[in-house]
């Protein structure tokens, strides 16, 4: 407006001076009039019939898609088969037949320990078994002896008392000596345990002690794996587990093969949501003949996910959130209406949405609480 009235001064000297020198006064009101008419004039708005400013509103239509996306998770990778192996007995190390790293099989010997104690208690059980086994034979034989003098056609030739007390001492003596027996296996087994057998095929991870060292049964002596095959488990987020039921076969990679990607097979899910992290933990199965990936080192698992049924997903500004709800704001009948509605997974074209929606839906491509329920607008639909 400014600029209007300084440019009208410069025209009206201009006209004043030409005045002067032509002699036309009515060409200077003519001239002034239409500068003014031109210059001074009012803005123009767009306005509604009730003098309100409409603003314009980029606005879209709802499409059905399917979900597709591949997600990248961190994983572990697990032996198999784990074990450390303790001594049951204490004493000391007499032989130490493995080292670390060496391959082992299932029942060789890996360790002898030395203990006197138990060795001279199963010598010791071993003759309380012959010595019950000796009682117990006499014993019978002295039975048998009085019942087949009893059966004889003599009558009175053994008192029934006497044949009574001599079955009951056969009978304490055969189940003394099946008790020695028993006491004797116990031993048997307790002197087995001073041989440290392999439990499966694998290798030494891990030698604790050597030659001549005492050791108990609260510290392992080796610990064995199997690495043949190793265990893949990657904590899948609650999320993403419905969409993930059909992952399979998928493909790995470890840090110390950056440029290489491995197969694993998806084997057994635990079937339950961890409460700590909201996640349900998946194991896969990953050959390893050649020995090439190690046992505790960290993988990156990628998993597709994909829905069963088509989903509607939204651009990310579609969706409003304050402290009391999440909300997308749809045009029906030319007035904003705000829907509740629930997130879903997020993937490159936006984010899935539940609920209060469906395909041909209007919506606002950036939703706000500025814009009230009810409020109208140019809907400008990309």
């Amino acid at each position: 407006m400014y600029l209007s009235i300084r440019m009208t001064k410069t025209v009206f000297i201009m006209i004043k001076k030409i005045d002067k020198v032509a002699g036309l006064p009515s060409a200077l009101a003519i001239c002034a009039a239409y500068l003014l008419t031109a210059c001074g004039g009012p803005e123009h708005t767009d306005t509604t019939d009730a003098g309100a400013v409409k603003d314009t509103v980029a606005a879209f239509i709802v499409q059905q898609d399917t979900l597709h996306k591949t997600v990248e998770l961190p994983a572990e990778l697990l032996p198999y088969e784990y074990a450390d192996l303790y001594a049951k007995v204490e004493g000391f190390v007499q032989d130490m037949k493995v080292d670390l790293g060496d391959k082992v099989k299932k029942g060789q010997v890996l360790a002898v320990i030395k203990a006197p104690e138990v060795n001279s208690r199963f010598a010791e059980s071993e003759a309380s078994v012959l010595s019950a086994r000796s009682k117990w034979t006499s014993s019978k034989d002295h039975y048998e002896r009085l019942y087949r003098a009893s059966q004889a056609k003599t009558p009175g030739i053994v008192a029934p008392v006497d044949l009574e007390r001599s079955r009951n001492q056969m009978m304490a003596d055969s189940s003394a000596y099946v008790a020695a027996e028993k006491q004797s296996q116990a031993y048997r087994d307790v002197s087995g345990y001073l041989y440290i057998t392999a439990p499966f095929n694998g290798v030494i991870t891990s030698r604790k002690v050597n030659a001549g060292a005492f050791t108990g049964t609260n510290a392992p002596l080796l610990t064995i794996q199997d690495l043949h095959l190793l265990r893949l488990r990657a904590a899948v987020p609650e999320m993403y587990t419905g969409a993930a039921r059909t992952a399979g076969n998928i493909d790995f990679r470890v840090d110390a093969y950056p440029l290489e990607r491995f197969a694993a097979k998806l084997t057994r899910k635990s079937g339950t949501i961890d409460p700590a992290t909201r996640t349900e933990l998946w194991e896969f199965e990953v050959p390893n003949g050649e020995g090439k990936l190690k046992a505790g080192a960290f993988a990156y698992v990628k998993i597709g996910l994909q829905r069963d049924m088509p989903s509607v997903i939204v651009p990310a500004t579609a969706i409003a959130t304050t402290q009391e709800r999440k909300f997308v704001i749809r045009v029906k009948d030319g007035k904003a209406e705000w829907v509740d509605t629930r997130q879903g997974i997020t993937t490159d074209k936006g984010i899935e949405i539940f609920a209060g929606i469906q395909p041909g839906d209007t919506l606002l491509m950036k939703a706000t609480d500025e814009r009230k329920p009810g409020s109208t607008a140019f809907w400008k639909v990309k």
